[in-house]
């Protein structure tokens, strides 16, 4: 078993504004940006960096003459394309910057991509690079699973449910998912990520956990899977690997959950002892101490039939009085390990 801890990296590192409280209002503004944006396909020789009154400014040529803004992260783009340092270029004047610019970039047939929304360059990619939007991922999890929801609010409110300028990142459970693997409680998990400016890969996660704690850390995981690629290439294939990874954990939780109510339906249908007697051996021979068997025998009565389920639900009663938690543990064990029997 792992700790898993993306998610938590996430929390602290999100600004009030880039979290969601809901998968719904997460995908609507991921679809809103997407409508917004544009692609200009514009050769470097076309493409100026110029000084206006509110500071630098990227002019393309070819592209109705338009004039828009840099993020952030356009302009270290912009910097390692023109192969000047980030810090050097934030020291000089926008006047001094826009030579520094115009002096460095390279000129190429091949056209390069700009990426923008409303009036601000957000992105400048080679040719080779393939964009992927974070809609069309979220609508992929969305068809694989309708079902699955964020994890409780963490630290700061904290919703697991992010999506910033340069990258999206969504946790999604199932809260009412949890099946007994090897004896031990699991439910079902995922993260998935995804940048539209080339921040980080696109990429899906799935697992099965036993907790989760207000920092967002995944607690005690297995079967981790991992699936991810770079924005290269037919990038949509992305959208297949989020789809099968997601489909496949929803498959497996429905199996267990049908694998686990035949288990019960079965454990209802057994008898475990013909009399109270029979019980008291019975138990003891599983190691159940005869005080126990004893508050079994009362629980489950003598005018009801002594069953599987009926046993095991008792010790799980009884469980639930304690108030040490190793000791609610010890009997919690003895009652799972009869209701196997039943398998």
């Amino acid at each position: 078993m792992v700790n898993l801890m993306k998610a938590s990296r996430e929390l602290f590192s999100r600004t009030p504004d880039e979290r969601f409280g809901s998968f719904e209002t997460l995908l609507a503004h991921c679809q809103e940006r997407k409508e917004q944006s544009t692609e200009f396909w514009q050769v470097s020789q076309n493409l100026r960096i110029e000084q206006e009154a509110d500071g630098l400014r990227m002019r393309l040529e070819d592209a109705e003459d338009a004039h828009l803004s840099l993020s952030d992260w356009s302009f270290s783009q912009l910097c390692k394309l023109c192969g000047v340092h980030k810090d050097t270029v934030n020291k000089l004047t926008s006047e001094t910057a826009s030579r520094v610019f115009r002096d460095t970039l390279p000129h190429s047939r091949k056209p390069l991509q700009v990426y923008a929304a409303a009036d601000t360059a957000l992105a400048v990619h080679s040719s080779t690079y393939s964009r992927l939007f974070d809609a069309e991922v979220l609508e992929a999890v969305r068809e694989a699973a309708p079902d699955l929801t964020p994890p409780p609010p963490g630290l700061d409110g904290a919703t697991g449910l992010y999506a910033g300028e340069q990258d999206m990142f969504a946790f999604g459970i199932d809260p009412d998912g949890w099946v007994e693997i090897g004896g031990e409680n699991f439910a079902p998990g995922f993260f998935v990520w995804n940048s539209e400016v080339g921040r980080r890969s696109v990429g899906v996660q799935t697992f099965w956990y036993q907790a989760i704690c207000q920092n967002h850390i995944v607690w005690d995981a297995i079967e981790v899977v991992e699936l991810k690629r770079r924005h290269i290439g037919n990038v949509q294939e992305a959208l297949d690997d989020v789809r099968m990874a997601i489909a496949q954990l929803v498959q497996k939780r429905d199996a267990r959950r049908d694998a686990f109510a035949s288990g019960i339906q079965l454990a209802m249908a057994t008898t475990f002892g013909e009399d109270a007697e029979e019980v008291h051996k019975l138990l003891a021979k599983h190691g159940v101490p005869s005080r126990l068997a004893e508050q079994v025998v009362q629980l489950v009565g003598p005018h009801t039939p002594y069953t599987l389920f009926g046993v095991v639900d008792a010790l799980t009663r009884i469980a639930g009085r304690y108030e040490n938690a190793g000791d609610r543990l010890v009997v919690d064990q003895k009652a799972a390990s009869l209701l196997s029997l039943a398998v």
